[in-house]
């Protein structure tokens, strides 16, 4: 039973994040708000959501190592999968300057802070205030570079806004409605597969349903590869990066102080970390990711899955 709560809280997860997206989307530029700022805001948001609910709903449910390995677990994944994953169809340019570098410097800076706060032993509300105020001004950066140095629009439907109102209403209603009960049921029964395999919740947290959580960013980023837009992969895996470390934690624990165990200190955000370094010499000399290093980057990941399962728990 926890392994259909597993499956079908992650499928509607994923359905409802697509359907809040496509119908803020349209809702947003029906309002005039511009492709820039609808990308860098309803679209980051949106294909986060599941992130923000399923960390905030462990959080509740007394569970913070799934809350806090939903996001170490996911910001890893989306570098060595969601990048990885369409670095097989073809090769992901990175333009090695500009706002591009800005932005992975973010998520750099970003890494750093978690760090230390996790030293501390717990993000608290003071700690979550910071992280919400260094993610205002991210997304404020962002959009005053949107209209210089970024491709605006990229990935958007600007067609959306021409959706009939029923069919919106009705996607954002299965949106708002089903994204908290598929993370109820994803949580649920990621919780009672920990139990039954022995495992610990943190490893959970840092595989299943960081894998489960991160389905959206990989959807979208396949979809840009088909299309060949490999340029959209990479700034979606930073842009998520950053929203998912800043804004998700930051809320978690704004509602509830999140604690972070000794092993998240020493490990697993360490390794989150490292894996952000992964692409520096990418970023610095304006090198594709290519088919190789896609290959490298699934098989890194698949170690660090063998590693979060059976090494050793992180309390």
């Amino acid at each position: 039973m926890s392994l259909l709560y597993v499956i079908g809280g992650g499928l509607l997860l994923v359905a409802a994040g697509d359907a809040l997206v496509r119908g803020a989307i349209a809702l947003a530029l029906r309002l005039g708000l511009s492709v820039a700022l609808v990308g860098l805001t309803v679209v980051a948001l949106g294909t986060s959501a599941p992130e923000l609910i399923v960390s905030v709903q462990a959080a509740l449910q007394g569970a913070p190592d799934i809350a806090l390995g939903n996001v170490v677990g996911s910001n890893v994944a989306n570098v060595l999968v969601v990048l990885g994953a369409p670095a097989l169809l073809a090769p992901i340019a990175t333009r090695g300057g500009g706002g591009e570098m800005r932005s992975y410097l973010a998520m750099l800076a970003a890494s750093v802070l978690l760090l230390a706060i996790a030293w501390t032993g717990g993000i608290g509300r003071v700690a979550a205030s910071v992280m919400l105020a260094a993610f205002a001004w991210f997304l404020w950066d962002s959009y005053r570079r949107s209209g210089s140095d970024a491709p605006p629009g990229d990935g958007i439907d600007t067609a959306s806004g021409a959706m009939a109102t029923p069919r919106l209403a009705a996607l954002m209603a299965f949106g708002v409605v089903g994204l908290p009960v598929g993370a109820h049921y994803f949580v649920a029964g990621a919780r009672e597969m920990a139990l039954s395999l022995g495992m610990s919740e943190a490893a959970i947290g840092l595989t299943l349903v960081a894998l489960g959580t991160s389905l959206p960013e990989l959807a979208a980023s396949m979809a840009a590869a088909w299309r060949g837009r490999m340029d959209v992969a990479l700034g979606n895996v930073i842009g998520s990066n950053v929203l998912n470390i800043l804004l998700i934690l930051g809320v978690t624990a704004l509602i509830l102080p999140v604690p972070v165990s000794a092993g998240f200190a020493r490990l697993d955000i360490p390794v989150m970390l490292a894996v952000a370094l992964l692409l520096l010499p990418y970023m610095l000399g304006g090198r594709p990711i290519g088919r190789g290093t896609g290959v490298a980057m699934i098989a890194l990941y698949g170690a660090y899955v063998a590693l979060a399962v059976t090494g050793p728990a992180s309390p």
